[in-house]
C-alpha cells in the first residue's frame, strides 16, 4: 500500500470545520523523506495516559500523529501538552471509536498504533454503564481493524487495565500475572462494569489482531497516578475502584505512575522487533497498609470507599500475589533502545 500521511500542522489540526462541526482532515502527500523517524499515531492524545505517551514519544524522537474526536478535545490537547511539543506533531486528525472509515484515515502511512482511547466516567462509579463497556469492546474492534487495513506496518500498543487480570472467585493463592483473566461471569454478578469493559475489549482486540495479522501488545496498568493526582484524573479513578476495598484486603490494589506507565508503552514498542510479545502487567507498587489505603481515600476524597469495614480486618501489611516482572524484565533488558531500531 502506497504511504499517505496527514500534512504536518502549525498548531492547526488536520480538520475542516462547517457550522461549527469537525469533519475528517483531507490526505495529502507528506513531505517526509525515506529514513526519517517513522510516523506512530495515539488515539486520543488528548487523555490523561495519552497526553503522557504523546510527550514521552516525542521525547524519544519519534514523529506522532494525534486523534482527538472533536474540537473541544483539541483545546483540551493544547492544555495538555507544551506549544513546542505541539509544533513537533505530525498532524492532529479527527477519528471517533465508532467511524471505522475515519479511523482509516488516521492510521493510513503509520508505522504503529498506540491505542489509549477509553470512556471515562464523569458521574462517578455508577456512571460506567453496562453499555459503556460494550461500546469499549466496538471501539478496540474498530482499532484492530482500521490497523490492519490501514497502517504502514499492522501493529498495535493497546492499553488495557490490570481490572482486566484480577478479577475471579478463586485467585486468592496464585501469582496474578499475564496469564490471568478477569472472569466476565464474575464482573456481570458485581456489576463490575469498567473491568468487564476493559478485558472483553482487551479480548476482542487479540481475537481480531489474529484475523487482520496485526502485531499486537497490550499494556495493563494499574490505578494511574502522577504528582498531580488527584486532580487531573479524579474522575476516571472512580470507575477503577469499583470492588476497591475488596482489591485492598487481597493485595490486588496497585498504583501506577503515569509517566511511567507511558514510558513502559512506548518501550515496549521499541522492543517489538526484539522479543515484545503479549501482554505486560504495570503497576509501581501496590497499596499493602490500611494508612496508605486511607491517604489513598483523603487525596480523592473518597473516604471509606476503601477503607469501610476493614479496619479490623487489616492489621498488619497485606500481602500481595501480583507479579509484573514479565515488564521489568524487559525494562531492564532493554534500556536504550532507540526509535530507528
Amino acid at each position: 500500500m502506497e504511504e499517505m500521511l496527514l500534512s504536518k500542522p502549525s498548531l492547526v489540526p488536520a480538520f475542516c470545520w462547517e457550522e461549527g462541526k469537525p469533519c475528517s482532515g483531507k490526505k495529502i502527500i507528506s513531505s517526509l523523506k525515506a529514513g526519517e523517524n517513522k510516523l506512530v499515531c495515539v488515539t486520543d492524545g488528548n487523555s490523561f495516559l495519552g497526553s503522557h505517551i504523546v510527550k514521552e514519544l516525542l521525547s524519544r524522537g519519534h514523529l506522532v500523529r494525534v486523534t482527538v474526536h472533536n474540537q473541544v478535545d483539541f483545546e483540551d490537547l493544547k492544555g495538555l501538552i507544551k506549544e513546542e511539543d505541539m509544533s513537533k506533531l505530525e498532524s492532529v486528525v479527527v477519528a471517533k471509536m465508532k467511524d471505522l472509515d475515519s479511523l482509516c484515515d488516521a492510521f493510513s502511512g503509520c508505522h504503529a498504533v498506540f491505542h489509549t482511547s477509553s470512556f471515562i466516567d464523569p458521574h462517578g462509579i455508577s456512571g460506567y454503564s453496562e453499555q459503556m463497556a460494550f461500546l469499549e469492546t466496538e471501539g478496540a474492534r474498530n482499532v484492530i481493524e482500521a490497523c490492519g487495513r490501514a497502517a504502514y506496518r499492522r501493529r498495535c500498543i493497546f492499553t488495557s487495565s490490570l481490572l482486566a487480570s484480577i478479577w475471579t472467585s478463586s485467585n486468592l493463592d496464585r501469582v496474578i500475572d499475564e496469564s490471568c483473566w478477569s472472569s466476565e461471569e464474575f464482573c456481570r454478578e458485581n456489576k463490575l462494569w469498567h473491568a468487564l469493559g476493559k478485558m472483553r475489549a482487551e479480548k476482542i482486540a487479540w481475537r481480531k489482531s489474529k484475523e487482520m495479522k496485526v502485531k499486537l501488545v497490550t499494556v495493563c496498568p494499574g490505578l494511574l497516578i502522577d504528582s498531580s493526582f488527584p486532580h487531573d484524573h479524579k474522575e476516571t479513578s472512580f470507575p477503577y475502584l469499583k470492588g476497591g476495598s475488596i482489591m485492598l484486603r487481597q493485595g490486588l490494589l496497585a498504583l501506577a505512575d503515569v509517566g511511567k506507565v507511558a514510558e513502559a508503552h512506548v518501550r515496549v514498542y521499541e522492543a517489538m522487533d526484539n522479543g515484545a510479545y503479549g501482554r505486560y502487567l504495570c503497576f509501581e507498587r501496590v497499596v499493602q497498609r490500611l494508612d496508605e489505603a486511607i491517604q489513598l481515600e483523603n487525596e480523592l476524597k473518597i473516604q471509606g470507599l476503601l477503607s469501610a469495614g476493614t479496619s479490623r480486618i487489616i492489621s498488619e501489611e497485606i500481602q500481595s500475589n501480583l507479579s509484573n516482572s514479565k515488564l521489568n524484565r524487559l525494562l531492564f533488558a532493554a534500556p536504550h533502545m532507540s526509535c530507528n531500531q
